[in-house]
């Protein structure tokens, strides 16, 4: 079960990464289902980092590969807000990635399909901060 919902209260965000235990905690990116916006019946797997607990749901934000810097303000126009976390072991091409940060996802954790790789700390802590101006 996957769904988007508005955003968490600051007590559900945390960072505590603890890469290969097996299951998906805030501050990892990992490997899941999300729907798309426009029909949530469909929808592709895809990086999403992890960024707290809720109702034993996990919230997420997602990652892509695709750079949205060139298209930043037609992006904005429709509401959609990107923020570059560099590279990482989620990816295994190396590829730099994005994170979507207007677009809180549920996640059931037992729909993530593995983790990928902890984000630094500091970024983290960058990726929620500017969230916040987005999903308030």
């Amino acid at each position: 079960m996957t769904d988007t919902q508005p955003a968490p209260r600051k007590s559900a965000i945390s960072y505590e990464p603890d890469i290969g235990d097996g299951d998906a905690d805030p501050g990892e990116v990992v490997w899941g289902w999300v729907p798309y916006e426009d029909d949530e019946t469909q929808g592709k797997d895809r990086p999403v980092l992890v960024i707290g607990r809720k109702g034993g749901l996990l919230l997420c934000l997602m990652l892509t590969s695709k750079d949205h810097d060139r298209d930043e303000a037609q992006e904005a126009r429709y509401g959609r807000h990107w923020m570059d976390v560099g590279t990482g072991g989620w990816d295994r091409q190396g590829r730099p990635s994005e994170v979507r940060l207007d677009r809180l996802i549920r996640m059931d954790p037992k729909d993530v399909r593995r983790e990928g790789d902890a984000l630094a700390r500091e970024i983290f802590d960058d990726v929620i901060k500017a969230a916040r101006d987005h999903l308030a």
